[in-house]
């Protein structure tokens, strides 16, 4: 029988005022949005104000590394959440 693997956890805290960009592909939409979802709802659950997340939209997963690194020069937001779905054969370079 093989071990179990470590579990790490840990308690989120939002500071009062703190506010969130939540970075997510347009690609695969169907997943995305589900995903947009369970972040905007993770984060208002522990104390985050729904009205200081804010959305930002991409093409697809490609896009994601260059905007998460542009909005945290920007230093507008305290946290970054990516979010994206790359399915196998369902993208541009599946072929």
């Amino acid at each position: 029988m093989e071990p179990l693997p470590s579990v790490v956890e840990g308690g989120l805290v939002v500071p009062k005022g703190a506010s969130f960009a939540i970075i997510a592909a347009r690609f695969n939409e169907f997943i995305v949005q589900e995903l947009i979802g369970g972040a905007r709802d993770a984060l208002v659950r522990h104390g985050a104000d729904a009205s200081n997340v804010t959305v930002v939209r991409v093409p697809g997963a490609w896009e994601i590394p260059h905007v998460c690194a542009r909005l945290a020069r920007s230093k507008r937001f305290d946290a970054l959440i990516a979010v994206g779905a790359v399915i196998r054969g369902g993208g541009y370079g599946a072929s």
